[in-house]
């Protein structure tokens, strides 16, 4: 049997709950890569705020990372990326 889904965040059930800002521990940056039909790499990124679960990228209209001629240089790249999605969400959270 499976548990039911909250209808609201477990953040959003307490009321008056201080949050503290935002740190980089407060998201996950997953980077990868993938090889197109050219034979090159592209790197993949997903970046999660894990305090509410959001997802900050992929979106629709999100650059290609790439294409590398390596797979590191794909991964790192998408590393990169991914950090600075996380740099700019910290200094500007939106809702």
């Amino acid at each position: 049997m499976r548990k039911p889904k909250l209808a609201y965040s477990k953040a959003a059930q307490k009321p008056g709950a201080h949050h503290a800002p935002p740190t980089e521990d407060d998201f996950e940056i997953y980077a990868s890569y993938q090889v197109n039909a050219a034979g090159l790499y592209i790197g993949t990124l997903k970046v999660v705020r894990k305090t509410d679960g959001r997802l900050l990228f992929p979106f629709a209209g999100a650059p290609v990372i790439g294409p590398f001629p390596t797979r590191q240089e794909a991964r790192v790249a998408a590393d990169t990326y991914g950090s600075r999605i996380v740099a700019g969400d910290i200094s500007n959270p939106e809702a």
